[in-house]
């Protein structure tokens, strides 16, 4: 399985929780690899900060051609999550390409939503080629103890992806983990960041039994 963490706008934090992400199914005794598709390599900077003994796996392949060369690479593991790079769309249309579900952070703000229109145009051009990729939207630092307005909730319905029930908020313990190249999951596994990670990544595995299913 092939997840990518996607978003041409910059920002809204899909490394952290691509990052995050892999730390949690690592956790559960999967083999991971984190693919860093962004030529910033925010990914492959953290993995160079940490000290601890990795717990899964992290490469850079910020290629045009990256579905074409990740399908050998990810045989080797039982999941791989992508990284992806904002704003460079033949990155991005290579790395949807490349996955099997493609998980769109989003702000809670209207403004933010609105700019999600070029991801899903390309989610939509590459699902004409490989029409079993699947996506879906995840609140992703949200402010704590605040109700997502009604307008943002609505403005998701222009798109034919689905919001995920869960929400991930923005918490300063993100930030302080990944300073030391670790993740929440790690410093804090039993805070409420940690167990807002395991929520998603158990909707996640619903949304991607589901497509494996259909």
């Amino acid at each position: 399985m092939i997840i990518g963490v996607l978003q041409q706008k910059g920002g809204v934090g899909k490394t952290t929780l691509a990052l995050n992400l892999a730390a949690a199914y690592a956790r559960e005794g999967l083999k991971v690899l984190l693919v860093d598709a962004d030529p910033q390599g925010s990914a492959l900077a953290w993995s160079s900060v940490r000290e601890a003994k990795p717990i899964f796996a992290v490469v850079g392949m910020p290629k045009p051609t990256l579905h074409k060369e990740l399908p050998a690479v990810a045989a080797d593991y039982d999941l791989v999550i992508i990284d992806g790079a904002p704003r460079v769309n033949e990155l991005a249309r290579s790395a949807i390409l490349a996955c099997d579900y493609v998980l769109i952070p989003v702000q809670p703000s209207p403004f933010d939503v609105w700019s999600c229109a070029e991801i899903v145009n390309l989610i939509s051009e590459a699902q004409q080629f490989r029409p079993d990729i699947k996506a879906g939207f995840v609140i992703n630092r949200k402010i704590g103890n605040t109700a997502i307005a009604r307008d943002v909730m609505k403005a998701f319905e222009q798109f034919p992806m689905p919001l995920l029930g869960a929400t991930i908020a923005q918490r300063v313990a993100f930030a302080e983990a990944a300073a030391q190249g670790l993740t929440v999951i790690e410093t804090a596994p039993g805070s409420t960041g940690a167990w807002e990670i395991y929520t998603l990544a158990d909707t996640l595995k619903t949304a991607t039994n589901e497509r494996a299913a259909a």
